[in-house]
């Protein structure tokens, strides 16, 4: 089951590990596992140690999904690839701006000069 045929998230705060279970497809004690393994991943713990996850928490789970079941990704890569997308989560964004701040006719003329230089 790929990302595009999970069910649509629905619109409340908490989720418990069965309802998580079926929006990721994947079993219960997988899910605790990963819970080991993924710094990402901290359910809230109420009554009783009873797992509670939130709307983020299920898109982390559906990300870890992907990584490991469908891209082949292991573990270590996997945890890897997820600190990666943490600390850079603008990088694109910023990228388009920061071409739009350069003035493109100056960077011609600097090019073409150093071009002329190196003739």
């Amino acid at each position: 089951m790929t990302d595009n045929t999970l069910p649509p998230i629905p619109a409340k705060k908490y989720f418990t590990i069965g309802e998580t279970s079926k929006l990721c497809s994947v079993k219960p004690h997988v899910l605790r596992y990963w819970e080991q393994e993924f710094d990402q991943l901290s359910p809230v713990k109420r009554r009783g140690n009873r797992r509670y996850y939130q709307h983020q928490d299920i898109q982390t789970i559906r990300q870890i999904r992907t990584l490991l079941y469908e891209q082949g990704f292991t573990i270590s890569g996997a945890k890897q690839k997820l600190a990666a997308d943490r600390t850079t989560p603008n990088a694109d964004k910023q990228a388009p701006s920061l071409l739009d701040s350069i003035d493109q006719k100056q960077l011609l003329g600097e090019l073409e000069m150093i071009y002329k230089l190196l003739k």
